[in-house]
């Protein structure tokens, strides 16, 4: 009777684990998004903050092809909630009065500095660096990093997540009317977006 009660539960343990790991995910861990007409990858990968390319592939997709009730994997993001908001209030103080684009651009040169060997490798360190006695944003310094962000600048994030990998890997950006360092003049320009020059 001890054998059988074993055999059983045993049965029933490797049962479920292959449940669990079906295909090698945990479905428990796998968000489903049901494609509604009009959407696009883009569109899905900027409402979940995902880099588009980890939804392609996520998706096995070879073309931007979709169908209304498809339904889409979503992968998993390493960027936190906390992350998100951190970058979302930076955006917001470092672009505000400045135009869409820009706040987007100011998110992607977060990220491309976590993903840059010559920065620190977390959103948190990049956002709260300090060098020679100076913070590496201006909002840390004078505490308006600490204020909430708005929606526009959240959006922003989530656009900047979508596009992760892709751009002119801008790792800079600077006010040309107010910037008084002659170094961040040295830099070469990607792209001018409002009152913002972006730079690497």
């Amino acid at each position: 009777m001890d054998k059988l009660k074993k055999l059983v539960i045993a049965t029933g343990l490797i049962l479920s684990m292959s449940a669990f790991t079906l295909n090698g995910k945990s479905e428990a861990a796998t968000t489903t998004h049901k494609v509604q007409s009009g959407e696009t990858y883009w569109k899905i990968a900027t409402k979940y903050g995902v880099p588009v390319n980890s939804l392609l592939n996520a998706n096995n997709a070879t073309g931007s092809l979709l169908y209304a009730g498809t339904n889409l994997v979503i992968p998993n993001t390493t960027v936190t909630a906390a992350e998100k908001d951190l970058m979302a209030r930076l955006v917001h103080a470092e672009a505000k009065g400045e135009p869409y684009a820009g706040k987007v651009a100011v998110a992607t040169v977060i990220l491309n500095r976590v993903a840059s060997p010559d920065f620190p490798n977390t959103i948190n360190s990049v956002v709260y660096e300090k060098s020679n006695g100076h913070y590496a944003f201006t909002p840390v310094q004078n505490g308006a990093i600490n204020q909430p962000s708005d929606a526009a600048s959240r959006q922003a994030v989530n656009e900047a997540l979508a596009f992760k990998g892709q751009g002119n890997g801008s790792l800079f950006f600077y006010n040309p009317n107010t910037a008084v360092s002659k170094w961040i003049f040295s830099r070469e320009v990607t792209v001018t977006i409002g009152n913002h020059r972006f730079a690497k």
